[in-house]
């Protein structure tokens, strides 16, 4: 069986997504693997993508990771450029408003329209679901006459921002910077007003079965990526400094979070 290697999560826009298939293909060349580096353009659902049995290097949502029965194999996760992330692989949810918007704080939104992708989708809802708990609790009503979810992803928030449908929605601190670079005129459109806690990014996974030569090699292509003149300008491109290999039990707490009784979006 031929494996196959994917990184739709971050494959913000067709140059994005020839990037990332430039550098796996180059990893794999390196790591002697001749697997396959495949399309998967949206709005093929990422779930049918995960359930594969045959990915040998595939980017997950580190939320399905984590409370999934029988975990794939963590091959690695990306270190974001950008200093907030303190050189680690964490990334954020990015609170966005128009970027025409008078509001200046999280607290100016409320009484308007609030957005999210997906009720179980880590960075669209989990995460902001988290942030805004507590500022529910504290005044004791609903912080927005409305919720407008399904969105999708980052792209179906920003289109709702602009079309006026949502005042506020959430987006992946490390796609919206790189929509930022590689679309800078429509990420320009909405702003970040607020950001919740950090949490590990999501990872590159393998569903199929590795020997134990296969994974060290993989893993060594992937860290060579940090220094490998041949893949600069993929890597200043992509906005990551490198790949480092973190723990299973790193993504635990995603699990964690998710079973809390938050409020639902309905009731925020």
């Amino acid at each position: 069986m031929t494996l196959i290697a994917n990184a739709r999560m971050y494959s913000v826009g067709e140059q994005a997504a020839a990037d990332w298939k430039q550098l796996m293909a180059w990893v794999l060349k390196q790591a002697q693997l001749e697997w396959d580096v495949i399309d998967y353009p949206a709005p093929a659902p990422l779930s049918e993508l995960w359930a594969r049995s045959d990915l040998g290097l595939v980017m997950m949502c580190g939320l399905p990771f984590s409370m999934h029965d029988h975990r794939p194999e963590i091959i690695a996760a990306p270190v974001p450029v950008a200093d907030r992330y303190g050189r680690r692989p964490v990334y954020f949810t990015d609170i966005v408003i128009r970027a025409d918007s008078q509001w200046q704080t999280l607290e100016d939104s409320f009484g308007g329209i609030l957005g999210f992708t997906l009720e179980d989708s880590m960075s669209g809802g989990v995460a902001l679901r988290h942030h805004l708990a507590p500022l529910r609790a504290q005044r004791g009503s609903r912080l927005y006459r409305k919720a407008e979810g399904g969105l999708v992803n980052a792209r179906g928030v920003i289109d709702a921002l602009i079309a006026g449908r949502i005042d506020v929605g959430p987006l992946d601190s490390y796609y919206h910077e790189l929509l930022q670079s590689y679309e800078p005129d429509y990420a320009s459109q909405v702003r970040t007003i607020a950001t919740t806690q950090a949490f590990p990014i999501p990872p590159l996974i393998a569903t199929a079965e590795l020997n134990p030569e296969q994974l060290k090699r993989l893993q060594a292509a992937l860290s060579s990526t940090a220094s490998a003149p041949e893949v600069a300008g993929l890597m200043k491109r992509l906005l990551i400094t490198g790949f480092t290999v973190p723990l299973a039990s790193d993504y635990d707490s995603l699990a964690t979070l998710a079973r809390q009784p938050l409020p639902h979006f309905e009731d925020i």
